[in-house]
């Protein structure tokens, strides 16, 4: 077959392969985060993800900067060490703390269960499975996560994740991503172009403030240069990249293309500037309280989420 997926003995991770390209990408059962997408150029894989050497190393570096972290049932940062009210009941959740917010979520460090794998001539799918019961992290809401894995024709990696509310009761929720991208050498040579309409302003503690402002710097491409983001976006439109990023001496160009689920991104320029972490993110950080984005569900609703990476060589 001209697709196939490498299943490790202990099911620890999964590898998504193109027989005749060579494009492959590899997913962890933990988080059920993406470790891996490369392309094959002259003979040579290019990995463009900033990951792991392996799923133990994984599980003992993820809050080292959550690399590929699944965002949920919340994104980004929750203020007041992670409070929110919810339909007239007030709640306080978080498992992780930083500058007086709970940040990224609940389930970052969750091992997923194997749903199902599926190859053939036109793509590989991989599909990982996650139920959130545990009540004791503040956050009394049972629901489940499916998240899918589409390796297909021309370099196209596609993740989809479904929430299930499994409640009896309504829930909040926002989903999201955290990957960081990387073509070898510091970002400040690299030429980045993202399709931003706003700028959601933030105050010092990297909250939403409710103004935004006009944000076009990287419209076009251009030299990233020294710029320093931590930031979120609104974007212009979903007809087009919403962020790419490409080196012309490496010869690799990765594209982002988020389906209307995603309306906001997030970039993240890390201190050491060997990567740069693009967030596809449902609503805006502490959703949970300015209500930007927030999503809520009714028991036994579903939403679906879903972005697609694309490799080229330039």
């Amino acid at each position: 077959m001209k697709f196939e997926i490498i299943v490790s003995n202990n099911s620890e991770s999964f590898l998504l392969k193109n027989n005749e390209t060579g494009t492959e990408a590899e997913v962890y059962a933990f988080g059920a985060l993406m470790n891996k997408f490369a392309i094959k150029k002259d003979g040579k894989l290019i990995n463009v993800v900033d990951g792991y050497a392996s799923p133990k190393d994984a599980k003992v570096r993820i809050t080292d900067g959550f690399k590929s972290a699944k965002l949920s049932p919340f994104v980004c940062r929750l203020a007041k060490q992670g409070e929110f009210s919810f339909e007239g009941k007030n709640y306080k959740t978080g498992k992780t703390y930083m500058n007086g917010s709970a940040i990224h979520g609940l389930i970052y460090d969750e091992v997923f269960s194997l749903v199902s794998t599926n190859a053939d001539d036109n793509k590989a799918t991989l599909v990982l499975q996650y139920n959130y019961n545990k009540t004791n992290q503040g956050f009394p809401f049972t629901y489940s996560i499916e998240v899918s894995y589409t390796l297909s024709e021309k370099n196209q990696l596609t993740v989809e994740s479904k929430v299930t509310n499994l409640s009896k009761t309504n829930m909040p929720i926002n989903d999201g991503w955290h990957p960081y991208f990387t073509l070898g050498k510091k970002i400040d040579a690299l030429e980045i172009k993202f399709n931003s309409k706003e700028l959601v302003e933030f105050d010092e503690g990297l909250l939403p403030t409710g103004k935004v402002s006009v944000y076009n710097t990287f419209n076009q491409f251009k030299i990233f240069g020294d710029t320093f983001l931590d930031n979120c976006f609104t974007l212009n439109n979903f007809t087009e990249a919403a962020f790419q990023v490409r080196d012309k001496e490496t010869g690799v160009e990765l594209s982002i293309y988020p389906a209307t689920s995603y309306p906001f991104l997030q970039v993240y320029t890390p201190p050491e500037r060997m990567s740069i972490a693009v967030e596809n993110l449902s609503g805006v950080p502490d959703s949970f309280n300015n209500h930007k984005g927030l999503i809520t569900l009714q028991p036994a609703e579903c939403k679906h989420f879903t972005t697609t990476y694309q490799l080229r060589v330039l």
